[in-house]
């Protein structure tokens, strides 16, 4: 676990990156990873497979549930076949940046 955000704050809401585990066969937020080149990272698994955008529509389904956000404030922006994503979240970005934090954290 990494002390460094996967999120970057912006004007409308926050930047977040992102790594999917797609066909995982549950969807769960497994909190920072740290990458080799020192960013930090979302783990996500999925349980859809990653054909036709099914798998990118499993991470923004997932995502919108865990930050109670609706599915349309969530934004692919980078990374649409790739492990790698990058998405725009609009809203409160204080908000948005506090529930983020918690979703990172090890469970109890």
């Amino acid at each position: 676990m990494s002390g460094a955000a996967a999120y970057r704050v912006t004007p409308g809401g926050l930047t977040l990156w992102v790594r999917v585990t797609p066909n995982a066969g549950v969807d769960r937020i497994e909190g920072i990873e740290s990458r080799d080149n020192g960013e930090a990272v979302l783990r996500l698994r999925v349980g859809a497979v990653p054909d036709k955008g099914r798998a990118n529509a499993a991470v923004i389904a997932l995502l919108a549930r865990a930050l109670g956000v609706p599915k349309s404030a969530i934004e692919l922006t980078a990374g649409t076949t790739s492990r790698l994503k990058t998405l725009q979240i609009h809203g409160d970005s204080r908000s948005l940046a506090a529930q983020l934090d918690g979703l990172g954290r090890p469970p109890a």
